[in-house]
């Protein structure tokens, strides 16, 4: 519990900052579709996905090099530090999903479909309880089945969310032979989008600045305590 918890703050200014970030696309589609611009929104649809794609795998690399790091500024405590980066650095395998999950989810938010991104998030949610407690009690893995669980959840949501735009019947119809960056609408969505995503971690930025303190007692049952407690918190 203190492993995971350690990693809270962490996981939750990860998830605000591609929250901001996929705002940019649901900005850019919302306005051509107000337009009637029907090439355009295909144009920002398929840059918005290979930005989610490449992104993600820059991620997963970054990420795998940086947890530890960013854990030791954190002043995690010693005894949990080994799990604490063995979570962060598979959940970083997760960034990929997540951001395919969080961009498409915003194209479909865009031109009114609210309910799909939500069933999918129920499902993938539902998923991740599930394997929990596969993982945990029934294979005995600890805090690696808790992270393989959340990756595989994300996973889920991410190829719900492309199927469902793979299968759109407008200009959101997602064709992977259009994929691909362009910089000048690549650009326009961070630049909308990087401003949002920094609006997003203001709050989540306190938090870890709280989690590093608390951990900085180097007790991992204080860091357990307040997992739990956050846990409440967040929901």
């Amino acid at each position: 519990l203190a492993a995971v918890g350690s990693n809270g703050s962490l996981v939750f200014l990860i998830i605000s900052m591609f929250n901001g970030l996929s705002i940019g696309s649901n900005v850019l589609v919302a306005r051509y579709r107000g337009r009637g611009d029907e090439d355009m929104i295909s144009d920002v649809v398929h840059p918005s996905v290979a930005f989610a794609i490449f992104g993600g795998i820059f991620l997963v690399f970054f990420g795998s090099f940086i947890a530890p790091r960013l854990l030791l500024l954190m002043s995690v405590p010693a005894d949990v530090l080994p799990l604490s980066t063995m979570y962060l650095r598979i959940y970083f395998l997760g960034v990929p999903f997540m951001l395919l999950y969080n961009f498409g989810a915003s194209i479909l938010r865009s031109k009114g479909d609210t309910k799909r991104p939500m069933w999918f998030l129920i499902i993938s949610g539902a998923l991740n309880v599930i394997l929990n407690l596969i993982f945990v009690i029934g294979f005995k893995m600890s805090v690696a089945g808790v992270a393989i669980a959340t990756v595989l959840s994300q996973a889920l949501s991410a190829v719900l969310v492309i199927i469902a735009l793979l299968k759109s019947n407008d200009a959101t119809k997602l064709h992977f032979s259009k994929l691909g960056l362009d910089k000048q609408l690549t650009w326009e969505i961070l630049k909308i989008g990087i401003p949002a995503g920094i609006q997003g971690c203001v709050f989540s930025i306190s938090n870890t600045v709280i989690q590093s303190s608390i951990n900085s007692f180097n007790s991992s049952t204080i860091v357990a305590g307040i997992s739990a407690g956050g846990n409440i918190e967040n929901f």
